[in-house]
């Protein structure tokens, strides 16, 4: 019973933290994709950085929470010399759940602008 018990409690951590990867992981892919169709977005020769910004906080809000959209920011980079939209987002890490410091998960999005 006792060994039960000591097993069980071990594998039951274990799978909770696997669990807890895979939505780290989940929500930083899900940033990179709403970064990168914000920076598509803004890229087009009708569109503005600002267009980007909402573009990428309302595909973040729709995925995952608003909490995770309130920190987007959009620039032009020349990147090998090309001038490029460069849309950042900071977010939450998710450390238990979605709860997590804030804006220590920082990814960008790139699209090439019409020149």
């Amino acid at each position: 019973m006792v060994d039960f018990v000591l097993v069980g409690a071990l594998l039951t951590l274990f799978f909770m933290s696997v669990v807890q990867l895979m939505l780290v992981l989940h929500v930083r892919n899900t940033l990179i994709d709403a970064a990168a169709s914000g920076a598509r977005y803004g890229s087009l020769s009708d569109r503005t950085f600002a267009d980007a910004r909402t573009r990428t906080a309302e595909l973040i809000a729709g995925s995952l929470n608003s909490e995770f959209s309130r920190d987007v920011t959009s620039t032009e980079v020349t990147i090998e010399g090309i001038r490029t939209l460069e849309v950042t987002v900071r977010a939450p890490l998710p450390v238990v759940g979605l709860i997590g410091p804030r804006e220590t998960l920082e990814v960008k999005g790139h699209a090439d602008l019409p020149g």
